[in-house]
């Protein structure tokens, strides 16, 4: 039975805002506009039943970016599968306090640990194209990801496989940003909502949620160069124990940003 796209949005069953972005990438539109200038549009067996599928994936409670292949940070489109982390708004706070940190015209060396995406190294290098900015991952499948995406929006980046620091020996940055895990491993909202989908070993640190702010802090002096800053996104309540941290490993000018919510989100220092 043929059905329009207003019918198709008016019996969705989810979300208005996730139907249409569903509705979108069935139908391969760019945005909300062309949905709602041809409402009579039919559509085919296949968009129909493709659309069908992926309302009944999303009302169990597969996310939206993992369906359509896409998610949007920091103005940039970008393809996003299980092997990532979906790219979140409060993430776009740890782009802007690493901007701040890079003069525009500035050939400055940036490091992006656990890059996942790419979508931080990327906005990075997007908006600073003298950067000289090198990302790492542990994950295979994760590079693959970001390398797409820097392809996709032709940004200069450097790719490097390895845990942590590993594949960084001998190497010197004046920055180095990292969105690590830090969810506690008993965290309940691990069972909650699109959680549930994404990859366990980029969103848990261990038994505390600490374990990878502590690695990454206590590592990455040996990478900075002198005056270097070190930008870390943590969790919620994690602020005061993340500058305590940095001050006690030996870090300078140790701040904490709040998001638009006034959540602590990012914290960071230099050497």
């Amino acid at each position: 039975m043929a059905i329009t796209v207003a019918e198709a949005l008016r019996t969705a069953g989810v979300d208005a805002m996730e139907s249409r972005a569903l509705l979108r990438a069935v139908l391969g539109v760019g945005d909300d506009s062309q949905l709602a200038a041809h409402p009579e549009r039919e559509l085919s067996g296949a968009e129909r039943d493709r659309y069908r599928e992926w309302l009944q994936r999303r009302r169990e409670g597969e996310p939206v970016a993992y369906l359509t292949g896409e998610r949007e940070f920091y103005s940039l489109a970008l393809h996003v599968t299980p092997a990532v982390l979906i790219p979140r708004p409060e993430t776009e706070l740890l782009v802007d306090a690493a901007l701040d940190r890079i003069p525009a015209q500035a050939p400055r060396r940036a490091l992006d640990l656990a890059t996942g995406s790419g979508c931080v190294a990327i906005a990075i290098a997007t908006q600073r194209p003298r950067a000289l900015v090198t990302a790492s991952d542990a994950s295979g499948e994760a590079l693959a990801v970001a390398r797409r995406n820097a392809a996709r929006h032709a940004a200069r980046v450097e790719f490097v496989q390895g845990d942590w620091f590993a594949a960084l020996a001998g190497r010197r940055f004046e920055l180095i940003v990292s969105n690590p895990p830090y969810v506690a491993d008993d965290d309940p909202h691990l069972a909650r909502g699109d959680l549930r989908y994404e990859p366990r070993q980029a969103l848990v640190a261990g038994p505390t949620g600490l374990e990878c702010i502590e690695l990454v802090v206590a590592q990455a002096a040996q990478h900075l160069a002198a005056d270097g800053w070190l930008l870390l996104e943590h969790g919620h309540d994690q602020g005061a124990r993340a500058r305590a941290l940095l001050a006690a490993a030996g870090y300078r000018d140790v701040f904490t940003c709040r998001d638009l919510a006034g959540i602590e989100r990012v914290s960071g220092g230099r050497i």
